[in-house]
């Protein structure tokens, strides 16, 4: 098993600004800025700023190699910003030191112990209280410029996204790693196959209604009827009958959080191009000063967020969780080929698979490659689970090492599996996500700051890698399924062997017959 290990773009030793540089103040701050207020109760992250500072070379190209453009020069921003607030500590320090003689001298005048040669006197003690004033406005002055300084280097660092493994293929094409089951049509020249999309299939057979949401709901929602209403509850219970078998925790967790923890798990309002993400929550002007919720995109973030300000102990881990949930996307796109019918919609139900595990490295030293990985081993579970799923769901797949613009801002590494659509062919040649896996290392953790206390270690307290992976996506598999398994000259659609114990045994989806089932599209 190939240990993970931190991506050398350039030169992590480096620790002088580049040529280009050199000559030019960098003044450039993150454009992403959080759109709420953090509470009191909100976790502290506790960034690597250390480590930042030591490689700004290596986290400016990993910006580049992931298209956070606007972030590139955070981490020579962040340097200076250090350097200014060194600056300021050492301006401070003789102000402080001559605050502490006076406070020292004020005791010993209340005292009546003056040392010899001191004057005495109301006169003197005012002269003394005098000075102290000056000092302290003085010193309040600087103080607050360091707390603005240390605000502004923990935004920015917040936002740099995390480094990319070397897994990571750079730039914008995957690296296709494997497939799962024949294709359907290998040959299409030589098939007579007539395919349809999930679209046509779904108003054949009554199951899907899209003119209907658009008057409840607007477009990119979507009604399930009958059987696909059936077929949803049937891929759940078949996810998760998977997942347990595998020894992970089944969690019913919510569909609404505050919007810090969404934005600590690399969820941002807005993403890399302006475009909305998060669908956040109205607030009455009574409520403003509370807390701002956001609808969570995936159970990815409610499970992270259940473990916040909390520590593990270290035999604890791995923890694997499995939850279902609503998931809510603001980002559904424009209309076309990748988003009609259910391929990209704003509400849909997804089976979410989330691990706490050791950290790989335990010396903080991001460059070590370690002995043995329990975070790649849970990485290399979660693919056999997707594997085994959609396998056995009879569809064919390929599994992709994705890029480093594809990471979203939390990963270090991500697999995709894609689907077979036929619906899909001339623009895609057929190929749509399905799942993905991504492992955070402790970017997460550390925004959340969850924690774990390592016995073997001494007790000493580290933060834990936090990995999510997709079991079942219920509207991209449920439109997989309608197409690949749809029989142009009886107008069915087979259910998959696995589903059939979930749909009490039925093993076909014919046309319905009667008055309002059918529907138009």
């Amino acid at each position: 098993m190939k240990a993970l290990r931190w991506s050398f773009r350039t030169c992590p030793a480096c620790k002088t600004r580049p040529p280009q540089y050199q000559q030019t103040a960098i003044q450039t701050r993150c454009s992403t800025r959080r759109a709420y207020t953090r509470p009191a109760f909100a976790p502290k992250p506790a960034i690597d700023i250390k480590h930042i500072r030591q490689n700004p070379g290596l986290y400016e190209q990993n910006c580049v190699d992931r298209n956070y453009s606007a972030h590139r020069k955070a981490p020579w921003r962040i340097i200076e910003l250090h350097e200014q607030w060194l600056a300021l500590q050492h301006s401070a320090r003789h102000l402080r030191e001559r605050s502490n003689q006076l406070r020292g001298s004020l005791a010993k005048a209340g005292s009546g112990k003056w040392e010899a040669g001191e004057e005495r006197g109301e006169h003197c003690k005012e002269a003394v209280l005098d000075e102290a004033r000056a000092l302290k406005a003085e010193l309040g002055i600087i103080e607050e410029k360091e707390t603005r300084l240390q605000e502004e280097i923990d935004n920015l660092a917040e936002a740099l996204p995390n480094l990319s493994s070397t897994h990571t293929p750079v730039g914008t094409e995957p690296e296709v790693i494997g497939y799962i089951n024949d294709h359907p049509e290998p040959e299409p020249s030589l098939s007579d196959r007539v395919w349809r999309s999930h679209v046509h299939i779904g108003s054949e057979l009554g199951l899907l209604d899209f003119a209907g949401a658009g008057q409840t709901s607007g477009w990119g929602w979507y009604f399930l009827l009958n059987e696909a209403a059936m077929l949803e509850q049937a891929l759940i219970q078949y996810a998760l009958s998977v997942a347990r078998k595998r020894g992970w925790r089944v969690v019913s967790p919510p569909s609404m959080v505050y919007s810090h923890i969404s934005s600590a798990c690399g969820f941002q309002p807005r993403d890399q191009n302006g475009e909305q993400q998060v669908y956040t929550i109205e607030q009455a002007d009574k409520d403003k000063a509370k807390p701002q919720l956001a609808l969570a995109g995936t159970a990815e973030i409610p499970l992270a967020g259940m473990k916040a300000n909390q520590t593990f102990e270290d035999v604890e881990l791995p923890l694997k969780t499995v939850g279902v949930s609503r998931c809510y996307r603001a980002e559904a796109g424009a209309r076309g080929v990748d988003t009609k019918g259910l391929y990209r919609v704003h509400e849909f139900t997804k089976v979410e698979m989330f691990a706490w595990t050791l950290p790989d490295n335990n010396e903080q030293n991001h460059f070590t490659t370690p002995a043995s990985s329990s975070s790649e081993a849970i990485f290399d579970e979660m693919l056999s689970i997707q594997k085994e799923i959609l396998g056995s769901l009879g569809l064919h797949c390929r599994v992709l090492e994705m890029p480093t613009t594809d990471l979203g801002a939390s990963a270090t590494r991500k697999r995709d599996v894609e689907a077979f659509f036929p619906s899909r062919r001339e623009k895609h040649e057929g190929w749509g996500e399905v799942t993905s896996t991504s492992l955070c290392t402790d970017y997460q953790s550390r925004r959340l700051h969850t924690r774990v206390r390592l016995e073997k270690a001494g007790g000493k307290l580290d933060f834990p890698y936090t990995l999510n992976g997709t079991a079942l996506a219920v509207p991209r598999v449920l439109a997989a399924m309608l197409e690949n398994q749809w029989n142009e000259k009886d107008y069915t659609v087979t259910i998959p062997e696995v589903l059939r114990p979930f749909m009490d045994g039925l093993e076909k989806i014919q046309r319905h017959k009667v008055h309002g089932l059918t529907q138009s599209y």
